[in-house]
């Protein structure tokens, strides 16, 4: 599996999903710590999302070499 595949797969869907988290975190009002790092949560989920998204997805030139 190349990068281009684990990014694609893994990391931009982890990161969507880290925001998700740091919203629920903001909005729970049992954990101290979850709320008070929520919007933190989101940033680096941000952050992680900006950076996942500009990479671009396999061709099918890509993927031909590889096999």
């Amino acid at each position: 599996m190349s990068f281009r595949a684990f990014n694609r797969k893994y990391l931009e869907p982890g990161t969507i999903l880290m925001m998700v988290f740091g919203i629920a975190a903001l909005c729970q009002p049992w954990n101290l710590f979850l709320h008070r790092y929520g919007v933190t949560i989101i940033l680096i989920g941000l952050v992680g999302f900006m950076i996942a998204s500009k990479i671009p997805p396999e061709t099918q030139a890509d993927q031909g070499a590889q096999q």
